[in-house]
């Protein structure tokens, strides 16, 4: 792949340190055992009480018209690229609890961990998977139906990967930028806020 991912740490397994979010597709249809199977991973993520607060909306290139409609809630800057993909989803979060109808202040917490079973598990199978921030939510509720208790939370274009080179010029100039993160003095403490926990300050 032509990315770029700095200051890999040399312990982490492959699956998390080769995972990333492209934009380039290639035109090949993902396999429904595949589809499948990310979503299982999904479903097995941990949440508060077993709540598992997401709900998955899936558009599959040329079954139905779930996709285009889930093309048509991203933002014009996603459009450009992910409209390549072959599968479109959605995740939906509902922010209260069923056993009692408390607010449930973990459940976009949770969605997220299972978008990232979802995307680790599309990695391992030769795909890649990119979230999106970047949706109408009220275009979303419109276009599917979401109840009003529930928050849409992430899109995501699913496929094969493709040639960055056939990209616009500044997309296809992101795909090959050196990716990196904070390192973790920057984030992990212990003692007080602000302070780099002892076993990442002295690594």
């Amino acid at each position: 792949m032509s990315h770029a991912r700095t200051d890999v740490g040399p312990h982490i397994h492959s699956l998390i340190a080769e995972r990333w979010s492209p934009r380039a597709f290639r035109d090949r249809a993902v396999e429904p055992q595949k589809i499948r199977t990310c979503l299982e991973a999904a479903r097995w993520a941990p949440s508060c009480f077993n709540e598992q607060p997401w709900t998955v909306i899936v558009g599959v290139c040329g079954q139905g018209d779930a996709h285009a409609r889930l093309a048509d809630c991203l933002v014009t800057q996603n459009q450009r690229w992910a409209l390549a993909a072959p599968v479109l989803m959605l995740t939906v979060a509902k922010p209260a609890f069923d056993m009692d109808g408390r607010a449930n202040r973990h459940a976009q917490h949770d969605v997220g961990l299972a978008t990232m079973n979802l995307m680790l598990q599309a990695h391992a199978l030769g795909l890649v998977a990119h979230a999106m921030a970047g949706f109408k939510s009220k275009k979303a509720r419109e276009a599917f139906g979401i109840p009003a208790d529930h928050e849409p939370m992430t899109a995501i274009a699913l496929g094969y990967p493709g040639d960055p080179n056939a990209l616009p010029d500044d997309l296809a100039e992101k795909e090959a930028a050196p990716r990196n993160r904070r390192p973790l003095a920057e984030w992990v403490f212990d003692e007080a806020w602000s302070r780099p926990a002892t076993v990442v300050a002295t690594a």
